[in-house]
């Protein structure tokens, strides 16, 4: 069996108010006490408006309404050696639609996940169906506590029954003892003990044990109820005490004051271990059964107390064949006969709490935690037959990331260049080359080149060259562009910004190409072709030949015309976001286009080949800005939709969405990345990268990584199922990054501590810094 040797956990932790808090908590401390060489710590969920002093246990905080948050906290798993991920779920705790914030976190997870699931409804809504189906579906095992958990993921959610496991709620191990001392010490020597504890909220029936107790008093006079918890926080944060001045109201009214107690307190654990062990009779007077968990009645039960509940789904097992005594709901004339019966009849009594105790004893805490750490090992073991083919199926696996294959790129194509468009994956001849994709085909030749992955064939590269080299127009300076499928040029003179790309594709070629023949004939027609960007007035052609002039400067760092350039398109994309940049508004222009992450990326790029800060703090600002117009609500990357074009300051359409906006968010993330080593980039990089593999609005992956195909785009209800030269050389692009950003991480050290992630803000100009 193999051994786990870090452990993390996800929910809410101590000393945040809550049962998902205790739990998680006291579950971590036990693995730990099991398995003291065990690394183990806790993610936790924060909720909004708060900030907790939690101890060291706590590595990483996740503010739950903050999507990034989750994917920085994923990253932050994934590069930190954890063998397995605990997941406590309650849809309450998490961000989005039925919680759904949390999907994406474990989408991106390299390690399995054990969920434990501390609801599971019978009748859930759609999108509380949907998050659970993906949940069990993301997870290795899924635990519940209860056998009725079990039945309701096979009957309602057709849950795989190898992945279920049932371990029960842990209990603290303390010796039994009769309630006499403790009372004595607490000050209720001579009164018979009823009590109830959580945190207070209508849903926990309080009210109907009020009303029982004028009946219970009557059998035993000096009874007292004690109500022992304080109120839950969001009951506060929205009505503040009006539940429980209703309860006191209440106890009044039925003239019972000097028989109800109510303790308006969080208590630690020895408190409470202290204040069940002096009660007589523990009550969960619940309303409904759709409890699969309640943690109170499990340390109750064992520490021995005799119970008397509501038929909730936890109370019907735990207390069946004489356990305890269950009533109905609602009912407080049975509540208060039972209640009644017990105390009056201490032999009865007696012989409940200690049959109670006796089959507790494999809840412990300690018992519970060895289930846990088997069923850590377990998936441990079956996810390393998995990858027991080699270690690159384990590293394929571990990075997700697939191999580069070319297989579609080089049947689109031929002695000419690159075809422009395809009918399904077949290239469309009828419309012929462009020199926008050939310089593409270029720029992704130099980049293989350099990476070190498999690169194109050097005809094929020499093509995309020849393609370029024939585009250029001499007599005016300017690259044409589109090209007919009989080699006809279509016109004189092209756009722009094909122009911009073209210089960029040459630039990087001049720099970064295997041949020297090949550098010199780029450097050559890259001066040729530059002057004529100086008339230019499109913001992506300033980025664009930015891109191309870093590497060629590099290069050819004594060409003075070249800097005189970089300095001038510099100027005008700055003066653009001074004049255009406002509170909700951080942009070149005033509407959002194609290709849109290339300009904070020429900034940044620029920025850190002059040492100009300036340039790489608006470069990091605006594209901050872009990252948070190009994020969903479920928190999946969501490129800028084709039909945004030409709005004016608006929010994003969502469709149509394009590879090419993914792979340029690729590019400019891995630069801010190289720019401040801040992890934030990374995650981002890779959350663009994972809508070309399924990570997207309609989970549709857009790429045949057996091929390298890939779609042109998502339509609002389907992909298109055209694969063009720019989808197919976009994702290409994307991928070599992606590829080396993970070589990158995979060279770091592998001893380093878990961090507790500070939550990224969303920065303006004036306060993005370069670090």
């Amino acid at each position: 069996m193999i051994r786990v040797k870090r452990v993390a956990f996800i929910g809410n932790s101590l000393p945040r108010r809550c049962g998902i808090a205790t739990f998680t908590t006291e579950l971590q401390q036990a693995v730990a006490s099991v398995r003291p060489r065990l690394g183990t710590s806790i993610v936790a969920m924060n909720d909004p408006g708060h900030i907790y002093a939690y101890p060291d246990s706590v590595r990483v905080e996740i503010d739950e309404g903050r999507p990034e948050d989750y994917l920085a906290a994923a990253e932050i798993l994934n590069s930190n050696q954890v063998d397995v991920v605990s997941l406590q779920h309650e849809f309450g705790i998490f961000g989005g639609e039925a919680g759904d914030y949390i999907l994406p976190l474990l989408s991106r997870l390299t390690v399995p996940v054990v969920t434990t699931l501390h609801t599971v409804l019978a009748a859930p809504s759609a999108e509380q169906r949907r998050v659970m189906d993906e949940i069990v579906r993301l997870s290795a095992r899924v635990v519940v506590m209860a056998e009725k958990g079990r039945q309701l993921l096979r009957e309602v959610y057709d849950a795989p029954a190898d992945k279920i496991q049932v371990i029960a709620h842990g209990i603290p191990d303390v010796p039994f003892e009769t309630s006499d001392l403790t009372k004595l010490a607490e000050g209720y020597d001579n009164r018979k003990v009823i009590l109830t504890f959580g945190l207070l909220s209508p849903n926990k029936g309080i009210e109907v044990m009020i009303d029982a107790m004028p009946a219970i008093l009557k059998a035993s006079p000096t009874a007292v109820y004690v109500v022992l918890g304080a109120t839950h926080p969001n009951l506060v944060r929205n009505d503040g005490e009006a539940y429980r001045d209703g309860l006191k109201a209440r106890v009044d009214a039925l003239g019972i004051t000097d028989s109800v107690v109510f303790l308006n307190q969080f208590v630690d654990q020895a408190t409470l271990l202290r204040c069940i062990s002096m009660c007589d009779v523990y009550v969960t007077p619940y309303l409904n059964e759709a409890q699969m968990t309640s943690g109170t009645l499990a340390y109750s039960f064992g520490l021995g107390r005799a119970v008397v509940s509501t038929p909730y789904w936890h109370a019907a097992e735990l207390l069946a064949d004489g356990a305890g005594i269950l009533v109905p709901f609602n009912d407080r004339d049975a509540i208060g006969e039972a209640v009644s019966g017990l105390l009056t009849d201490d032999a009865r009594r007696q012989e409940m709490s200690r049959e109670a105790y006796r089959l507790s004893r494999s809840m412990t805490w300690e018992q519970t935690a060895g289930r846990y750490l088997k069923t850590f090992e377990s998936v441990l073991a079956e996810r390393s037959e998995r990858t027991a083919e080699g270690p690159m199926a384990a590293t394929r696996a571990a990075t997700r990331t697939p191999e580069i294959r070319l297989d579609h790129l080089m049947a689109m194509s031929d002695d000419t260049g690159l075809i422009q468009h395809a009918v399904h994956a077949v290239p469309d001849r009828g419309h012929g080359y462009c020199v926008d994709d050939n310089a593409r085909g270029l720029l992704l030749a130099t980049t293989l080149e350099h990476t070190g992955d498999s690169g194109l064939p050097d005809q094929v590269a020499g093509r995309y060259a020849a393609f370029v080299q024939h585009a250029f127009n001499p007599d005016n300076g300017r690259f044409r562009n589109f090209m007919s499928f009989d080699r006809r040029w279509l016109e004189e003179v092209g756009s722009e910004d094909s122009h911009g790309r073209t210089l960029w594709a040459l630039g990087d070629c001049a720099r970064n190409a295997a041949d020297p023949a090949r550098r010199r004939w780029a450097a050559a027609l890259f001066a040729k072709a530059l002057p004529a960007v100086e008339s230019f007035r499109s913001p992506r052609a300033f980025a664009s030949t930015l891109l191309g002039l870093v590497p060629y400067r590099a290069a050819h760092p004594d060409d003075e015309a070249a800097l005189r350039l970089q300095s001038l398109l510099c100027d005008r994309l700055m003066a653009l976001i001074g004049a255009l940049d406002t509170a909700d508004w951080t942009w070149f222009e005033e509407g959002l286009a194609y290709d849109n992450a290339r300009l904070p990326q020429a900034l940044i790029a620029t920025g850190l080949a002059t040492r100009h800060g300036s340039l790489v703090r608006t470069g990091l600002g605006t594209l901050s800005w872009l990252i948070g117009m190009q994020t969903a609500p479920s928190g999946v990357f969501r490129p800028v939709g084709s039909h945004s074009f030409g709005a004016l300051r608006q929010p994003p359409e969502p469709f149509d969405q394009q590879p090419l906006e993914a792979a340029a968010t690729i590019s400019a993330c891995v630069a801010a990345w190289t720019a401040t080593k801040n992890i934030k980039w990374k995650i981002e990089a890779e959350r663009a990268f994972g809508w070309f593999m399924g990570a997207n609005d309609l989970s549709i992956p857009l790429v045949d990584v057996k091929t390298g195909r890939c779609r042109d785009g998502l339509h609002p209800d389907r992909a298109n199922e055209n694969c063009g030269a720019e989808s197919v050389v976009s994702y290409l692009l994307g991928l070599a990054e992606i590829r080396q950003l993970v070589r990158t991480r995979s060279a770091e050290p592998d001893d380093r501590p878990v961090v507790r992630l500070v939550p990224p803000r969303r920065p303006s100009i004036g306060s993005a810094t370069l670090q």
